[in-house]
């Protein structure tokens, strides 16, 4: 009698059951999803790359290519040395005559042409050396040349091969720089696309098409990149509740149960999902 009423006691309500089910899932999942991103390596096939703009008014969109599998650090680990102290230079700033803002001023641009025949050339390095010399002279208060000094050697280190990363990092700065900047939405909408990183780029691509409604690579996005979103988030979640499946028959096993004993059901007016228990389902 009484070993049976221990058996009752031991069996645990709806709200613990599930609790139990879906604890941690999230930690694990994120786990899953971080190792699956560190063993995928991404190739392109071969396509017109885009060219830094030597005006403010070259904004005409171009495509990208990774035509490399090496890690970033181990192809070109010079391109690292690319940090701008804006602090310093702000400091520095601060003590210049008028003059001497000038004078760095044109030094800049000069930089910038340089690293804008460099990238011509096929001198990616170069051309990151010369735009980086430059983003260290100019001005801060220069938002609009900084900006495009900024997208100018993201082009260059997208030509360097596996550095979109770095590459997305200085498109953000010249868009943030520059909130009108075409071409640094649109590069980094790509960016964003071949990495994976879905929504993120079609935000860009609309955002291309409130300054330029005609925008062809931005028009065509905005049709073709949605059915791909709900693709994948289908995707993810068949994915997760398979895991969930996995980790609710794990936790229940001991307990006599299993998935089978909880149905989910979606709301069709808000597409959530909510658990019944289901007793005698095994």
């Amino acid at each position: 009698m009484h070993s049976q009423e221990g058996s009752k006691q031991n069996i645990p309500t709806n709200e613990e059951v599930v609790e139990e089910i879906t604890k941690n899932l999230e930690e694990q999942h994120v786990s899953d999803e971080t190792a699956d991103k560190a063993s995928t390596n991404h190739a392109c096939g071969s396509s017109s790359q885009p060219q830094p703009d030597v005006t403010s008014n070259n904004c005409l969109p171009e495509d990208f290519i990774d035509k490399s599998e090496s890690d970033e650090e181990s192809v070109h680990p010079s391109i690292f040395n690319d940090f701008i102290d804006e602090k310093q230079l702000e400091e520095l700033n601060a003590t210049l005559t008028e003059q001497e803002r000038q004078e760095r001023r044109a030094q800049a641009s000069e930089l910038k042409a340089q690293g804008n025949s460099s990238h011509t050339n096929g001198q990616f390095l170069e051309a990151i050396d010369s735009y980086t010399q430059a983003l260290r002279l100019c001005p801060l208060e220069d938002k609009k040349d900084r900006s495009i000094m900024y997208s100018n050697r993201a082009a260059s280190k997208i030509q360097l091969l596996n550095y979109k990363k770095s590459a997305l990092e200085d498109c953000s700065k010249a868009v943030e720089l520059n909130p009108d900047y075409v071409r640094a939405y649109l590069r980094r909408a790509k960016l964003y696309e071949e990495t994976e990183k879905l929504d993120e780029s079609l935000e860009d691509y609309k955002k291309v098409l409130e300054f330029d409604p005609g925008n062809k690579d931005a028009l065509n996005a905005s049709t073709r990149l949605p059915p791909l979103i709900n693709e994948r988030n289908e995707k993810m979640k068949e994915e997760m509740f398979g895991k969930l499946k996995d980790l609710g028959n794990m936790i229940l096993k001991p307990f006599g149960l299993s998935t089978n004993n909880f149905k989910l059901q979606q709301d069709p007016s808000t597409g959530s999902y909510s658990v019944n228990f289901q007793q005698g389902e095994k």
